[in-house]
């Protein structure tokens, strides 16, 4: 039996290894599956074990599972084809007897009626269809999904929106990746839905406050409409497609959907999630 990570050299899978092999687990038990071995390599030299495979290629997926492994299946980036590469791995994983299937999905699991969910919606209802032993981590938003944005903010001296007053409660990268090793690892999450967010949801104007407080420089939160939005972020180079998704997200936001604090990201982790300001100031750091 192995701890299997799939996307494991994207920014949560690798994550999620690292945290693994904090917390004491042999690399030995770990599986990585990659698609590409040298980007996984310094894994493999730590130890972990690499298993090739390819979302967009089911055949690919035929024996990267072993029955009896805990497989996290880090949802796919690839927005519009995630159905069919989840569908795969989930059809691989049955094939396999896995003991336990963790996905990544969406806070508010089937509540969340944005674009952006309805993959992970699909995919959830995939994993019950299949009868797998599963377990849910709905997460919530990256501090990061700013904070690696912060170049357009810091050259034009504002936070550019359409959320109004809505507020977010996000937590960094690596706490949803700490949930993950403890579901993994753990005893007595099968058959569970966790709804993970930060412990303190917070508005753009005060992010901006924030990149202000630990950039100085003049930071001002700029509350657009959503067309206005739209016509920002395509002329900036977004795809429409993605552009559409990215305002229909900021309707989410101002409607309270991303602001939701269950608790279950900090019990799950065993100490307080990462605050804002922190994730802040160690991004500008390192700039």
């Amino acid at each position: 039996m192995s701890i299997v990570v799939t996307g494991a050299t994207g920014r949560l899978g690798r994550l999620v290894v690292e945290r693994l092999l904090e917390t004491g687990v042999p690399a030995a038990g770990i599986a990585a599956v990659v698609r590409d071995k040298e980007k996984a390599a310094d894994l493999a030299a730590r130890g972990v074990e690499l298993r090739l495979a390819d979302y967009d290629d089911p055949a690919t997926l035929t024996g990267v599972f072993r029955a009896g492994d805990r497989v996290l299946l880090v949802s796919g980036n690839e927005v519009g084809r995630r159905v069919p590469q989840h569908t795969a791995v989930i059809a691989a994983a049955r094939a396999a007897g896995v003991a336990q299937l963790a996905y990544t999905g969406v806070l508010g699991g089937p509540e969340a009626d944005f674009e952006l969910a309805e993959e992970h919606k699909a995919t959830e209802r995939a994993i019950l269809d299949s009868g797998l032993p599963h377990t849910f981590l709905r997460n919530g938003w990256y501090t990061e999904n700013y904070t690696e944005q912060l170049g357009p903010v810091l050259e034009h001296g504002a936070v550019v929106a359409s959320a109004g007053e809505g507020r977010i409660a996000s937590a960094s990268r690596a706490d949803y990746a700490a949930a993950a090793a403890a579901v993994l690892t753990g005893d007595g999450h099968l058959g569970r839905a966790y709804e993970l967010s930060g412990d303190t949801a917070w508005s753009l104007a005060e992010y901006a406050a924030e990149v202000a407080k630990h950039s100085g420089k003049d930071i001002v939160h700029r509350n657009v409409p959503a067309e206005t939005h739209l016509e920002i972020l395509t002329g900036a180079g977004v795809p429409a497609p993605f552009a559409a998704i990215l305002v229909d997200v900021d309707r989410a936001i101002e409607r309270g959907l991303l602001a939701r604090g269950d608790g279950d990201l900090a019990r799950l982790i065993g100490r307080s999630t990462t605050p804002l300001a922190e994730t802040v100031a160690a991004a500008l750091a390192h700039r």
